[in-house]
């Protein structure tokens, strides 16, 4: 046995203890930036050996093939104990397994943790293992006597290597800023809204109000973040062409007819690349249209500021606040010498509006064209109320954009969303969806296509039965609240989401919501002082309650997809050919033909909007004969179904 050590009990046996020793080259220990960098000696500490590995091992119990010469075996019992600069010999069977590289588990001994580390030469023979090269690649390690891997240290060193010096720790000195406003947040100080843009400038802080911005028309007739960025724009908008078939097709044949000329149109939708293939197609089918959007955070900076350029009166940036959403709307509707004659709206903010402040304008307005659950539940409110005054078309519960835009949609726009924000695997992860419409039907199937635990709630019977059926546990908040990870809201609903459940979840719960109304999470009572807010990154927020708890809060309660991703452009074809179309009808439509109610778009309409696209996919419809069209009562041309068939 060697010198000065004092071998386990039990004679010859092994050390019990030993589970793990690694054989790692010989390394010498440099502290950088210590007293020993200023001339000054390092302070050495006495060590206490511990049990070591019997002589001659190397890798967990092996033979070493070079066993230590005596006379480095009496230095190592000899020599006092060094600081974590000095070389000290080695003291295993292996002289690859330096003294100095061994840790002791903690409160063993004190022995000074290595915090740097210089490669020695590794073609020294006493560095080679049993292969003949340098054998440390990959298998360096800091073990303890009895085969435990040490803790590491919790400072951050410099590591230094002898061929390439190197400090890992280094930052850069300068970092481009991104544009950042303020968010309607109260609840802290360091709580920012996405307004993220393309350039670097010094005024990005400046609110868009504040600018004086000229298109190279010379037109002011605008509000955007950066007219400069149209360049940007106007490339993502010719993207957006490509994959927007039927809308294209629409433009170039109506564009000699002009269906919608004299039309003046204001509209609340969220300004995108398809956005803005829909405005230009509507301008060239006649129309005048002046846009805001109807969702804070979901705006394209670039492609408003190449609409700016092009022409269109746009009054929209991203990460707007609560007094700029609706001073943009009014901007939008109140400007003199010109009145809108047709409505498009997204969610009902902009109908509102002009009920609210400007109600004579109806006497000119024909007809409203709504989008979304929210916008049309707010007009079938006005209708049995009596107070709608003008004829409205009910586009959400088209086939077309019901089916489509809603449920293929966002079964892809879901897992966009989520992953950009949280880089998060959904293997496994249990997941809560309330509501089982036609999002909610997206949602699921995604997810669970992914790996994860889907439970859904619902208070339609029907709906529920559905996500029985689809292989989906039907739950109640409440019952599930404590142990998932996700939480996604679809349902149109308020307050699905309220504080008591926040309180409940579990830390690190993700909570959003795929709904068009930030209303489905109580977002305003976590606004209170005794939360904290912390912004991580654009539009994800961690919300920490005092015990250290913290959810991860995506847009702030808003639509994720299009506030934290963005939706397939294919879908939103669909969409904006079935919003032209609804604008087409209802402006063109002889007095009389709808009252003051809110209908759906005829069937037929439905069918060219779907047909319009199948040539994309090289689809061929087949063709009723006569004989089978006599037979099931139909036109060969269609419609094909009833109104009143469920597809």
């Amino acid at each position: 046995r060697r010198p000065g050590l004092r071998e386990p009990e039990g004679g010859g046996q092994r050390a019990a203890a030993m589970s793990v020793q690694v054989a790692v080259p010989a390394v010498e220990l440099k502290e950088l930036g210590g007293p020993r960098d200023k001339g000054m000696a390092a302070p050495s500490r006495p060590a206490e050996p511990g049990p070591l590995p019997p002589p001659g091992l190397g890798v967990a119990g092996a033979p070493c093939p070079l066993p230590a010469p005596a006379g480095e075996r009496e230095a190592a019992a000899a020599a006092p104990a060094a600081g974590c600069g000095a070389e000290r010999p080695p003291v295993s069977g292996c002289p690859g397994l330096p003294a100095a590289g061994l840790g002791l588990p903690p409160g063993a001994a004190k022995v000074p943790q290595a915090s740097a580390m210089k490669r020695s030469d590794p073609h020294h023979p006493q560095h080679r293992h049993r292969d003949g090269g340098d054998g440390g690649a990959g298998r360096e390690a800091l073990v303890s006597p009895d085969g435990t891997v040490t803790e590491a240290p919790r400072t951050v060193k410099k590591i230094q290597f002898a061929d390439q010096k190197q400090e890992f720790n280094k930052r850069p000195t300068k970092i481009g800023r991104r544009s950042l406003s303020r968010s309607i947040s109260q609840s802290s100080t360091d709580s920012y809204s996405s307004a993220a843009s393309y350039t670097d400038s010094s005024d990005d802080e400046t609110s868009p109000r504040d600018k004086q911005q000229k298109n190279s028309k010379g037109s002011s007739d605008f509000c955007v973040k950066n007219i400069k960025q149209a360049e940007f724009g106007r490339r993502e908008i010719e993207i957006a062409e490509q994959e927007m078939p039927a809308l294209m097709a629409l433009r170039k044949r109506a564009q000699g007819e002009k269906p919608l000329a004299g039309a003046k149109i204001v509209g609340c939708t969220h300004i995108t690349a398809q956005t803005a293939v829909l405005m230009e197609t509507l301008g060239a089918l006649g129309a005048q249209c002046r846009w805001a959007a109807c969702n804070i955070y979901s705006t394209l900076n670039e492609v408003a500021a190449a609409l700016a350029e092009s022409g269109f009166p746009v009054f929209a940036w991203k990460g707007e606040s609560e007094d700029d959403f609706w001073w943009c709307i009014d901007r939008c509707v109140n400007v003199e010498g010109w009145q809108p004659n047709m409505i498009l709206d997204d969610g009902g903010d902009l109908t509102h509006w002009i009920y609210k402040k400007y109600p004579n304008m109806f006497k000119k307005i024909k007809g409203i064209v709504e989008e979304s659950v929210t916008g049309v539940h707010r007009l079938y409110q006005l209708s049995k109320a009596g107070k709608l005054c003008v004829p409205a078309m009910n586009v959400n519960d088209s086939v077309t954009k019901q089916k489509f835009d809603n449920l293929y949609c966002c079964r892809e726009s879901i897992l966009d969303g989520l992953k950009r924000t949280t880089d998060m695997m959904f293997g496994g992860k249990q997941v809560v969806v309330c509501g089982y419409g036609e999002v909610g039907k997206g949602c699921c199937a995604a997810l669970k296509a992914m790996g994860s635990i889907v439970y859904v709630t619902e208070i339609d019977p029907i709906c529920a039965l559905q996500a029985c059926m689809d292989g989906f546990r039907l739950v109640k908040l409440n019952e599930v609240i404590r142990q998932v990870d996700i939480v996604i809201t679809c349902t149109g609903n308020k307050n699905v989401v309220t504080r008591e459940h926040l309180d409940r979840m579990k830390n690190s719960c993700i909570v959003c919501n795929m709904g068009h109304s930030n209303t489905e999470i109580d977002v305003a009572s976590l606004r209170t002082p005794e939360l904290t807010w912390e912004r991580v990154r654009s539009q994800v927020d961690h919300v920490i309650w005092p015990d250290g708890k913290r959810i991860v809060l995506l847009a702030e309660g808003r639509l994720l997809n299009l506030s934290c991703s963005t939706v397939p452009t294919f879908v939103l074809s669909i969409t904006a050919t079935t919003q032209a179309l609804a604008l087409i009808e209802l402006y063109n439509a002889p007095e009389g033909r709808y009252k003051q109610d809110v209908y759906l778009l005829p069937k037929k309409m439905d069918e060219y909007v779907a047909s319009l696209h199948l040539p994309t996919f090289d689809a061929h419809l087949t063709e009723l004969t006569d004989e089978q069209a006599k037979y099931l009562g139909l036109n060969k041309n269609g419609p094909f179904k009833p109104n009143y068939y469920r597809y």
